[in-house]
């Protein structure tokens, strides 16, 4: 059974070019991609995304790093497609994330990781309305 994750090409991949490479990984996975848009959030829009982590000592750097420029925010679709994703990027931390991931490849830090995606399905709903609301997605 298909699910929807939600994704994002974080700025410094953007920055870096390397949308184009991830996007090519994640359609050669299996991956269909339902939605996607190239947004500049502000810092009010960053941090109301990562609200969840306001209380973290990283949210102010995390949020004035996406902020920082343009990023690219995506609906995918394919069975599992949480779980797939998650593996797909590896670990938050590069220096530990598995060879082939995402992350091992195109990370710099662990802040600066490349990409996100949702952790579960109820994320993967509110992330996804918080950037596509009012879209048809199918």
């Amino acid at each position: 059974m298909s699910e929807c994750t939600f994704a994002i090409i974080k700025p410094d991949a953007v920055k870096r070019k390397l949308a184009g490479k991830i996007l090519q990984r994640i359609e050669a996975e299996g991956f269909t991609i339902r939605g996607m848009r190239l947004v500049h959030l502000s810092k009010k829009d960053a941090e109301g995304f990562y609200a969840v982590h306001r209380a973290r000592p990283f949210f102010a750097s995390l949020t004035e790093f996406m902020a920082s420029g343009p990023a690219v925010v995506l609906v995918l679709e394919a069975p599992d497609a949480i779980k797939k994703w998650r593996t797909l990027m590896g670990a938050t931390d590069p220096a530990k994330a598995d060879a082939g991931t995402l992350r091992k490849e195109f990370a710099e830090s662990i802040e600066r990781n490349a990409t996100h995606g949702s952790d579960a399905p109820e994320t993967a709903a509110v992330e996804i309305a918080y950037f596509f609301r009012g879209v048809d997605l199918n």
